[in-house]
C-alpha cells in the first residue's frame, strides 16, 4: 500500500470523523472506500461521454446511408 499526504478542509474532516465513528471503520478504510466510489462515478461519466461521441458518429453514418438508399429509390421510381 502507498502512503499519500493530502490537505482536507476542516469541515469535511469533521464530517468524516463523525461518520467514521458511526460506521465503526478506520478513517483510512473510509477514505479508500470513498475514493473507490468516486472513481466509479468518474469512470461512468467518462463512459457516458464516450458513448455520446460514438452515438453521434453512428448517427451521422446512418444518415449518410439513409440518404444513399433514398437516392437509389429515387433512381428506380417510375
Amino acid at each position: 500500500m502507498v502512503s499519500v499526504s493530502l490537505k482536507i478542509d476542516e469541515a469535511i474532516l469533521s464530517q468524516t470523523n463523525e461518520l467514521v465513528k458511526f460506521t465503526r471503520q478506520s478513517r483510512n478504510s473510509y477514505f479508500n472506500e470513498a475514493i473507490a466510489h468516486y472513481n466509479q462515478l468518474q469512470k461512468r461519466a467518462k463512459l457516458a461521454e464516450q458513448l455520446k461521441r460514438e452515438a453521434a458518429l453512428v448517427r451521422a453514418s446512418s444518415e449518410e446511408v439513409l440518404k444513399e438508399m433514398e437516392a437509389l429509390e429515387n433512381d428506380y421510381d417510375y
